[in-house]
């Protein structure tokens, strides 16, 4: 059984060209293994929560994007784990939607920023 899927992916700031090629390999291994990509969403770079340390780098921004996908779960196993050993990576984490397309049909793919809170207009770069 396939489930409805959605990772959010957090790459090193810096290079678009590193985003695009980490987005193609998960999506080729998702496509590899049966699966469906549903969308691919880009959030563009903004701080992360809480700074982060990972391959002797402290990261503070990260580019983030967000695939959502239908795949078996050995298939979601391979791509978290593909992904995650890459050292352009800051984090990633899968976040299960549902269990049919029709669930999350209307889960919208981009970030409603809140304006108004002091320091969130300029320090995210959002709309």
């Amino acid at each position: 059984m396939q489930h409805v899927k959605a990772e959010k992916f957090q790459v090193r700031p810096g290079n678009i060209a590193e985003v695009k090629e980490i987005a193609r390999t998960a999506g080729a291994l998702v496509l590899a293994q049966g699966g469906v990509v549903r969308g691919l969403t880009n959030w563009g770079n903004f701080l992360l929560t809480k700074p982060v340390k990972k391959n002797q780098t402290r990261y503070d921004s990260g580019h983030h994007f967000i695939m959502r996908f239908d795949a078996s779960p050995a298939a979601q196993k391979l791509v978290h784990k593909t992904v995650a050993i890459d050292p352009r990576m800051i984090r990633c984490g899968i976040v299960k939607m549902g269990e049919t397309l029709r669930e999350i049909v209307d889960v919208p793919g981009k970030v409603e920023w809140r304006r108004g809170r002091e320091g969130i207009d300029g320090a995210f770069g959002g709309p």
